[in-house]
């Protein structure tokens, strides 16, 4: 059966003036020219996405949407009507996502997490922003200091609403963040703390030693690209470090400190300088 909504590899089984038809268990699917690749031949076999066309036919398109069945995407709004919003994600049918689906009224030209599914009544692909039960609760899969990627979904007041793996719930507490972030925006991370009650905390920084032996090893970097003198030190603004080596200024200072024991760098009261054996 073919996966609308996902990519399907088909056959070319037939060419007619306005493109191809592919062959498929649920009968003929329609390539149209314009996503043809130039040196295609009946019989070859192309990966191509699945969905319904305006007039509500089954469609097959080489195009990539920037997100597919299953997933959660940050897609901004094109137009609204009556009956709800119309997002662009890339295909020349825009993504549809009804009034109950949206958390509020959804604006021109926002952008707005959703999730992609197949809706059962109509068989169309719609998005919703009510998006939390499709989130997996159960995060036996995950552990504490591994990498993830992260997609943020929203604000609260403790700090960033994310998605984890593009499957978890999970927070990125917003005093650990030292620069703007904006609503779908994917970013690395690191699994923090999985709670008793199964709640997620995320860090954009890795814990523990192994943050400290990472942070090092950028100090040691930069001071090298820079001819051996960085101009930070223990009271340089935790903006301007954060800008500089992408760190926290709690991970700075272990990290300085780390490396004048081993003796690899020089403290100044306004910078730090490389040592030549470093």
């Amino acid at each position: 059966m073919v996966a609308i909504g996902d990519y399907n590899r088909l056959e070319i089984i037939k060419q007619v003036d306005f493109g191809v038809y592919l062959d498929s268990e649920d009968g003929e699917i329609l390539l149209p020219t314009k996503y043809l690749p130039a040196d295609y031949r009946v019989g070859d076999t192309l990966n191509v996405f699945i969905y319904r066309d305006s007039e509500d036919r089954i469609i097959a398109t080489t195009l990539q949407p920037k997100a597919k069945i299953g997933e959660f995407a940050a897609l901004e709004v094109k137009q609204t009507n009556k009956y709800g919003a119309f997002l662009d994600w890339g295909l020349e049918k825009d993504l549809f996502v009804p009034f109950n689906n949206q958390r509020e009224a959804m604006q021109p030209g926002r952008q707005y997490v959703v999730y992609i599914y197949l809706d059962e009544n109509s068989d169309r692909l719609v998005g919703t922003a009510k998006y939390e039960k499709y989130l997996n609760k159960e995060v036996d899969n995950l552990a504490e200091g591994e990498e993830a990627d992260l997609l943020v979904a929203g604000f609260t007041d403790l700090g960033f609403k994310v998605i984890i793996n593009n499957q978890y719930p999970g927070i990125l507490y917003r005093n650990e963040v030292f620069r703007p972030l904006e609503i779908g925006e994917k970013i690395k991370g690191y699994i923090k703390k999985i709670r008793e009650d199964q709640k997620i905390d995320v860090s954009l920084q890795k814990s523990g030693f192994a943050e400290v032996t990472d942070a090092s090893e950028i100090v040691l970097e930069k001071l090298r690209v820079a001819g051996g003198r960085l101009h930070l030190s223990d009271n340089s603004n935790p903006d301007e470090i954060y800008a500089a080596l992408g760190m926290s200024k709690k991970t700075f200072k272990k990290a300085i400190g780390t490396l004048y024991r081993a003796q690899k760098i020089d403290l100044q009261e306004t910078y730090i300088t490389l040592k030549d054996k470093a």
